[in-house]
Order: structure tokens, then C-alpha cells, then sequence
């Protein structure tokens, strides 16, 4: 049976190499989707969300393009910077533990000696070892916020994020993820009738160790055990990795369907759109130094802050 809001002939993307498809709803709103084995993966392609803005860009697009029991599936950071969650690292004086945590901890005894032990990403062993003085704020910051579990994570402390803010400012995770999924699984019925399973999720990873699953960020998804900060990192390397992280869901929610959905999501935005997983990234993608990327320059990248994930018939 095919999904009846998809007409039964799909225009090729003008990109003669892109494995995008299109296709129209019945009210005749035309939207690009691409293929996996077993789902629809549409991107909501928006501006950059700015500081205590409505969620509407991505909420009026998936009322408007998603059919009943779809999964919209969005990422932590324009949800907190919705909620204005950001703080400026200036307004931190790093203490010697600060120091101490950049330089030894962070730069030399992971970015030379632990990291390749435990084999961590070379992406991140080579974001560690080039670590600039400004760590010593970020570490003051987590210290503060967070303390010394999430202090003695190397990176990614806390699921802070200072890949899509500008300048010194940093974003925290959201406040009550599941609140604002079931908020904005209402608005959506409320005004569509459609039921739409919400999922905000984080792509710091989830591990699971025999049937447990655990995860170093502050808050995570029932049966994940968050909020383990350095040790789930280190006994994460030990276990498997079973990828991103969903912190908050509209629904109940089998764990293997939550962390497939939130995957789907991480899987779209590696491959299908820039992505943007640190601030070298998106300084390289403006064109600039990541001292001075803005609101402005942030906004005239087109972001991709949710997919909708549609099951295939």
C-alpha cells in the first residue's frame, strides 16, 4: 500500500547526483524526502532559530507535511536556544582546577595518551591536542554548572554545545525535554488532528553494557541511566556504543524504537546536510575564524534542525 499523500510519479532532485526524491501532500505542498531500506526521511530545512523564538519553523512545516504515527525527531540545541538556555564563557575566570582540567587533563593526557588508548575518534584526539586557551573558561563553566564528573569528560562536558552559537557564548541542554516534546506533540494535533510521535534527541552518544543502557549527559530517556558524566564515557569505550542519545519523547517509547529513530535522525544529517558537529566545522562552513561567527552569519546557513521519519508501506 503506498503512502497515500505521495503521488505515484517522484520528481528527481535538480542535482543530478542527489539521491533526494519529491514529492507533494494532498494540499498540493511539495517536499523533498530521501530513502533508507526501511523509512522516509523528510528534512525541515529552516533559518537559524535566535534566543526565546517559537519553535514554529520547524512545528508549521511538520504539521504541514507529516501523516499520523510519524516520528519527528529534533536536535537538543535549537530547542535550548529557544528557551534563551546560552551562557557567555567571557563572564567565567578560569580557576587552577579549570587550568589544570584544559591543559593537562583534556589536552595533553587525552589528547596524547588516553584518547589513542581508548581509541576515540581521531576528529576529537585532534580537536583535543589544538584545544586554545579559551578552554580554560569552557572548563570553569562546566565545573560550576556541573561539577567534576562532567568536568573530567575530555569533551562534549554536559552535552554543552558551542558548535551552533556564535562567538563566546555556549548552549546548555534543553530544560525538561519531555515537557516540550508532549508540548509540541499537542500544538501539532491541536491544530492538524495528526499524531506525531515527538523525539528531541542528542548526538553524544548512549551505551549499553549486557541490558543496561547509560550515558554521560544530565538527562536522557527512561531505561537510559543519565547523568554519568566521565564514567560512562570511560566505560562506554568498554561497551557498545548504540549511538545518539534521545533525551525527551511526546510518548511512550520502546528504548531499541526511540534510539533507532534518534540514529535514523543522526544518520540523515552526516550524510544528507552540512554538518556541523563543532565550532571548526562551522567556522570552516562560514568562512572564518569561530571567534567570529554571529547570529547574522549562523543564519545564513540553512539548518536542518528536525527530519520528519516516516515508516515505508
Amino acid at each position: 500500500m503506498k503512502d497515500k499523500n505521495l503521488k505515484p510519479h517522484l520528481a528527481k532532485d535538480s542535482n543530478k547526483n542527489s539521491l533526494y526524491k519529491k514529492a507533494k501532500t494532498r494540499e498540493g505542498i511539495e517536499y523533498k524526502f530521501i530513502e533508507t531500506e526501511k523509512y522516509i526521511v523528510i528534512p525541515i530545512e529552516t533559518n537559524y532559530i535566535k534566543p526565546n523564538e517559537s519553535l514554529d519553523p520547524i512545528i508549521n512545516p511538520a504539521i504541514a507535511i507529516s501523516n499520523d504515527n510519524d516520528y519527528l525527531i529534533i536536535a537538543e540545541t535549537p530547542i535550548a536556544i529557544s528557551q534563551g538556555r546560552l551562557i557567555d564563557e567571557v563572564s567565567f575566570k578560569p580557576s587552577i582546577k579549570a587550568k589544570f582540567l584544559s591543559f593537562v587533563w583534556s589536552k595533553c593526557i587525552w589528547g596524547y595518551f588516553l584518547g589513542p588508548i581508548f581509541q576515540i575518534k581521531k576528529r576529537t584526539i585532534k580537536n583535543l591536542r589544538r584545544l586554545p586557551k579559551e578552554a580554560e573558561r569552557h572548563k570553569e563553566l562546566v565545573l560550576q554548572l556541573y561539577g567534576w564528573k562532567h568536568a573530567l569528560k575530555p569533551a562534549s562536558e554536559a552535552g554543552i554545545d558551542l558548535s551552533n552559537v556564535p562567538g563566546t557564548l555556549v548552549s546548555l541542554l534543553p530544560e525538561n525535554p519531555e515537557k516540550v516534546a508532549k508540548k509540541i506533540a499537542n500544538e501539532i494535533k491541536d491544530k492538524s488532528k495528526k499524531n506525531i510521535n515527538v523525539l528531541i534527541a542528542d548526538t553524544d552518544a548512549t551505551y549499553k553494557r549486557g541490558n543496561k543502557y547509560f550515558t554521560g549527559l544530565p538527562v536522557a530517556i527512561k531505561p537510559i541511566k543519565s547523568n554519568y558524566g566521565i564514567f560512562a564515557y570511560i566505560l562506554g569505550q568498554l561497551s557498545e556504543n548504540v549511538g545518539s542519545t534521545p533525551l525527551g519523547s511526546s510518548c511512550k517509547i520502546d528504548i531499541e524504537k526511540a534510539l533507532e529513530m534518534a540514529n535514523v535522525a543522526e544518520d540523515y544529517q552526516k550524510t544528507y546536510t552540512r554538518n556541523m558537529e563543532t565550532i571548526y566545522n562551522v567556522s570552516d562552513i562560514l568562512k572564518t575564524n569561530e571567534k567570529n561567527v554571529t547570529f547574522e552569519s549562523l543564519n545564513s546557513i540553512i539548518h536542518t534542525p528536525a527530519v520528519i521519519v516516516r515508516k515505508k508501506t
